[in-house]
């Protein structure tokens, strides 16, 4: 591979790659992100490529292995191009049918298509699908992916490309417009004009705070002192979330260009992706983009002949959750152990080695070269007043369609929930959704209208972090979710001030009393002033923002805390101290499948003889209670109240033959 001396070789390479890719009748995209490659995504694309060689058919079809699509729930997804026919859950077992229908005679594969049944979101597939409301599919499949409800209220600019090429691939990135936003400003900006674009574009940092990123890089280019940096934070540690992650993966490039723009800008010619260790895939995938970049002449000395020299460097980080944390994770950078230290400079102005550097994460990189390309007007046509373009987030939790999703700023929480994720499973009521990661907060059922932006997410409470997003239904406790969140932030804290490391391991241990039926009268007063402490007088903004998880659920859910301290009791049945189980005997066949399953062995019975909970020696565990068919539903869960006391002997001994058929 030669490297490209120009722009108008880059141009011509283009050409030639774009006429390449023009001339295969089709292409079956395979999804390579870790999910699906953990459900055997590898397997189907090896049989997609033996296939089509056994056919003949490798000359006319091409085959890739793309990012992530998004619609992670139902992994491996297959999309053939041009049609963008989407197959959902494919086996290698399903390719020889895909390929003697779909590529030999250009049919569809219904069973493997979107619809009520393979989508698994009831109403919302239904509605999708033309159905009626009760999750039973009533007009077709849906067989092109802009038609499933997943995508088809989503606005993809970021994600849009991860589909369309091979992630391991410069060829397919540059085919498709990669890197000429680079040459552009390169070649048709100065760096002042690229800085003018970018804050006319209002690009807030994706990471969490919400910067805005052209201020931040004014700050460096205008700062004294050289050598100067730009960084990528791919320390994407909170739990739930692989936005970051997904972009890695699948579209490297995209990151590596808005990088190399950002360096042009601030006059840095050094740059460092800082990505956790718990990303093999990624670190892969951009290591090898880097190679691929640097062959190519658009990393290195003299780029496309501009004069302008820059590099990239993969810094692997020992997976600390306070790494994602700026200052802390140029220390990390430096060699030394990775904690934060005060901000008496801005690190924009003082940073990596005490020198002006610019951290953004990789979701805000990705959106530079698409604003350079396109402009900022087109890209502020999206979003609210104050957040604008779109958003990548993670929606998992109780909630029918799991995965990544890409929507316009200012959307409602309700339309993400309801008509992207499907609503939540089972017929169960929505609780909460909790934004931001563990330093977020809980926005509640009647927030739901919520526009999703920064301002308006930290109005309520929450924020907007990195992008995850986590749902709950009514079998969520809010208690138990702050102590679950201030349990992980305690230990994920660096330990260096007090206010964090002293004051969170407080709330932590006076949550766990009250989620083990242990609460006393002034635990909500006592959590609320080391939280007022912690937000004071914390160094750094984990400590600062980690109150966040009990604030927000004491601001919406304060009755539940009540009803943990002082009724001894969880409204959610959820905390294992303060539930009981028993088994009606009316409704007990005395199938003895509970009886089998407990490990605790606390239930007596047999044949014919209804079953019995020693509460002495249950643990609670809910093993009995999840195994019980729903047909006898005979096990109850209770909490606040006396268990009913056992039947006699005599009364055990008789089970109605009707019941036990």
């Amino acid at each position: 591979m030669a490297q490209l001396q120009s722009p108008a070789e880059l141009e011509e390479y283009r050409r030639e790659l774009a006429a390449a890719r023009a001339a295969c009748e089709l292409s079956v995209s395979v999804c390579a992100g870790a999910g699906c490659l953990a459900s055997g995504a590898a397997d189907v694309l090896a049989a997609f490529r033996r296939e089509l060689a056994d056919r003949g058919l490798d000359t006319r079809v091409e085959t890739r292995g793309c990012g992530c699509p998004g619609f992670c729930e139902r992994g491996p997804v297959v999309l053939l191009y041009p049609e963008e026919i989407c197959y959902l859950q494919v086996k290698p077992e399903d390719v020889p049918e895909i390929v003697a229908r779909s590529v030999a005679d250009r049919q569809v594969v219904e069973r493997l298509l979107f619809n009520g049944a393979t989508g698994g979101n009831g109403v919302c597939a239904s509605r999708g699908s033309g159905g009626n409301g009760n999750g039973e599919v009533v007009g077709e499949p849906a067989v092109h992916e802009c038609d499933i409800p997943f995508y088809k209220h989503q606005q993809r600019t970021l994600l849009a490309s991860n589909s369309r090429i091979d992630s391991r691939s410069i060829d397919d990135y540059v085919a498709i417009g990669g890197y000429a936003a680079l040459a552009k400003a390169l070649f048709e900006m100065t760096p002042e004009q690229v800085l003018e674009e970018v804050k006319a574009a209002n690009l807030r940092g994706r990471g969490g705070a919400g910067f805005p990123a052209g201020s931040k890089w004014e700050g460096s280019r205008n700062a004294p002192g050289t050598p100067k940096y730009v960084i990528v934070n791919a320390d994407e540690g909170d739990p739930g979330a692989f936005m970051d992650r997904a972009l890695l993966e699948g579209n490297p490039h995209s990151i590596l260009e808005g990088l190399i723009i950002g360096g042009y800008t601030i006059g840095a010619h050094e740059g460092f992706i800082y990505v956790r260790q718990e990303y093999p895939l990624a670190v892969e995938n951009v290591t090898l983009a880097i190679r691929q970049a640097t062959a190519l002449g658009l990393i290195g000395s003299n780029i496309l002949g501009s004069g302008f020299d820059f590099e990239i460097h993969v810094h692997r980080g020992a997976g600390a959750f306070v790494c994602g944390e700026s200052t802390a994770l140029m220390t990390a950078l430096e060699g030394r152990v990775g904690e934060p230290r005060p901000k008496y400079v801005r690190s924009n102005v003082r940073g990596l080695w005490n020198k002006p550097s610019v951290l953004n994460n990789v979701e805000t990189w990705a959106n530079v070269p698409l604003i350079i390309n396109r402009g900022a007007a087109w890209f502020t046509r999206s979003g609210t007043a104050t957040s604008k373009g779109t958003k990548i987030f993670s929606l998992v939790g109780k909630i029918n369609n799991t995965g990544l999703v890409e929507v316009p700023m200012g959307m409602p929480l309700r339309r993400i929930i309801e008509e992207i994720g499907g609503g939540i499973p089972g017929g169960k009521r929505f609780k909460a959704v909790q934004t931001g990661g563990p330093s977020g907060g809980c926005i509640p059922a009647e927030l739901l209208d919520l526009p999703v932006g920064f301002d308006e997410l930290a109005e309520a409470g929450s924020m907007m972090g990195s992008g995850g997003m986590i749902v709950m239904d009514e079998e969520t406790c809010m208690v138990d979710v702050a102590r679950y969140f201030i349990h992980f932030l305690t230990e994920e804290s660096c330990g260096k001030c007090v206010p964090c490391r002293e004051g969170l391991r407080q709330m932590d241990r006076i949550l766990s009393r009250i989620c083990a039926g242990e609460g006393r009268e002034g635990d909500i007063e006592t959590l609320e002033t080391l939280s007022e402490v912690a937000g004071e007088a914390s160094l750094c903004a984990l400590g600062k923002s980690a109150p966040n998880p009990f604030l927000s659920t004491l601001r919406y859910f304060r009755e539940e805390y009540e009803a943990h301290i002082r009724d001894k009791r969880c409204p959610a049945l959820a905390c294992k101290g303060l539930v009981s189980y028993y088994i009606e005997p009316e409704k007990c066949s005395a199938c003895m499948i509970c009886l089998n399953a407990c490990p605790a062995g606390s239930i007596d019975g047999g044949k014919n003889r209804v079953h019995i909970i020693d509460q002495t020696q249950c643990t609670t565990c809910g093993a009995c209670y999840e195994v019980c068919p729903p047909r006898f539903g005979a096990i109850k869960k209770i909490s606040g109240e006396p268990v009913p006391p056992p039947i006699g002997e005599s009364e055990r001994t008789v089970v109605r033959k009707s019941k036990a058929r």
